[in-house]
């Protein structure tokens, strides 16, 4: 199959690495000494249960068999009160996160363009 007629999801490996993704990503933003406080009360069963539904959001948005059961973008950070700075370093680690996993440049480019798709649903 060419690459043209492959999903997203298959571009960038499948779950396995949609999965390291997370893995290596959530740990970059409660790390943060900015974006941290948004996990600072946060259990980690409620932590481990947020980055689940990252990886079926991300999978099931990429083009993969998994069903995203979560809220919209919108509910789940209504009142989080993320602001443009914020948006910035979340980027910044998203990208260090796909280049560490050495996500070719077209991958990246069209993961960087779906995650700014949701900018508005996201920055208050």
């Amino acid at each position: 199959m060419s690459t043209e007629k492959k999903t997203l999801y298959e571009r960038l490996g499948g779950y396995d690495a949609i999965a390291a993704v997370a893995n290596d990503l959530l740990p970059r933003l409660r790390a943060d000494p900015q974006l941290g406080r948004f996990w600072a009360h946060r259990g980690e069963d409620g932590v481990t249960r947020e980055k689940q539904l990252l990886i079926d959001f991300l999978c099931a948005n990429a083009g993969g068999p998994m069903y995203y059961r979560g809220r919209d973008m919108t509910l789940c950070h209504r009142g989080m009160r993320i602001s443009e700075g914020d948006w910035s370093l979340f980027l910044g680690h998203a990208g260090a996160t796909l280049a560490k996993l050495q996500v070719s440049d077209a991958e990246q480019r069209d993961v960087v363009a779906f995650v700014q798709s949701l900018k508005k649903e996201i920055v208050e």
